[in-house]
């Protein structure tokens, strides 16, 4: 379920919203009683927090970004990585507690199941007609569990981006949205920067719970959103038992794994991820902040595993195609390759530095050039 590909990109949005909002009215026909933006902010903050209530339903992602010279890699299938990076995806959800939860994504021949169901957790990939049993699921802590498959949904996202609000933004609010035929309020998210890449974020809430239904993130001198993940359809009522049971067909490959086999398993890996974190430092704040790192670590060559899925041969070919379309840029730093999207640049200097953000090359050049 590697829906966390593209939102990796929207993470450095979710990272530059930051409290003190400056907020703009918007006029419309009332349908759902007039609430403030301070209020809807708490309103979804709570409902963040308070954790998911019961529900199911369908969650289409869009995206957008304007990558240059994308790969083809549909063949790869539906929950391919590159493949989430462009088009339209759906994602089916039932959530029916934090022990009992499935996410289901299909591809266009295929469907992978992430199944949750008190202390059995699976994992179905129909491509490779493969079913594998996630050992110690619901005995694992947070750390551990950080380790399962994850898809992410309208509630995560906007958790993230409403966690921060910050001076530089101004906030509006809207009470005549409508999103999977439920009344809605919208919070729009505005940075007054110029150097960022983000025109508005629009954050939809449920006129009933708060829960948020929709994100959308619009890039500067574009109509439509750059990326977009809302319900299309959704009931806030628990799901049948039947959604959670699962049994692997017959002639199906069956494996067991453990949480840390699926997040890669090997100590390296985890002592890596901890190194990094040393490494990465950020410059600026709210929808500014460029995250500045070893360029190394972009290169970094995810290879597969004998008989799974080539995803870190397709994460190679994305890495490929995208300096091939970076342009040279120099200055009084040193000089470097850059990569812009509709929502973010990336500067790959010759002296061995990665800067990315949702800002114009512009503030990339200039961020090497304080360091």
């Amino acid at each position: 379920m590697r829906w966390g590909v593209p939102i990796a990109v929207i993470a450095v949005v979710a990272g530059a919203i930051g409290a003190g909002p400056v907020i703009a009215a918007v006029q419309g026909e009332p349908v759902l009683p007039e609430r403030t933006a301070e209020q809807l902010l708490a309103d979804a903050a709570q409902a963040t927090q308070s954790g998911l209530k019961p529900m199911s339903g369908t969650v289409m992602q869009t995206a957008s970004l304007g990558l240059p010279g994308l790969p083809d890699v549909t063949g790869m299938g539906g929950s391919s990585p590159a493949a989430l990076l462009a088009g339209s995806h759906e994602l089916k959800v039932w959530y029916g507690g934090a022990d009992r939860f499935r996410f289901a994504l299909p591809g266009r021949m295929s469907e992978t199941d992430l199944i949750v169901n008190g202390d059995q957790a699976w994992l179905w990939e129909s491509e490779a007609n493969k079913a594998t049993r996630i050992k110690g699921a619901a005995q694992a802590g947070p750390d551990q569990q950080k380790a399962m498959p994850t898809a992410t949904t309208p509630q995560q996202l906007a958790g993230e981006l409403l966690k921060r609000t910050e001076a530089g933004t101004v906030v509006s609010v809207s009470n005549t949205e409508k999103v999977a035929d439920r009344p809605a309020y919208q919070l729009v998210l505005a940075p007054k920067d110029a150097s960022s890449l983000v025109k508005e974020v629009k954050v939809a809430l449920d006129g009933e719970t708060f829960v948020p239904l929709r994100v959308q993130v619009y890039a500067k001198s574009a109509a439509e959103p750059a990326f977009e993940v809302g319900f299309t359809s959704v009931t806030f009522t628990p799901p049948a038992p039947d959604n959670f049971a699962f049994t692997p067909p017959a002639g199906t490959k069956v494996e067991e794994k453990s949480l840390s086999d699926l997040s890669g398993g090997p100590e390296a890996q985890r002592e890596r991820a901890e190194e990094l974190k040393g490494e990465a430092t950020t410059v600026g704040e709210g929808w500014t902040t460029v995250m500045v790192l070893p360029s190394k670590d972009l290169m970094g060559q995810a290879q597969p595993e004998k008989g799974e899925r080539p995803g870190g041969q397709d994460q190679n070919a994305i890495a490929d195609a995208l300096l091939k379309a970076a342009e040279p840029v120099s200055g009084t730093w040193g000089s470097g390759k850059v990569i812009r999207t509709k929502l973010v640049s990336a500067l790959l200097t010759d002296d061995g530095r990665l800067l990315v953000g949702a800002v114009t090359p512009d503030k990339l050049t200039e961020v090497a050039g304080q360091r």
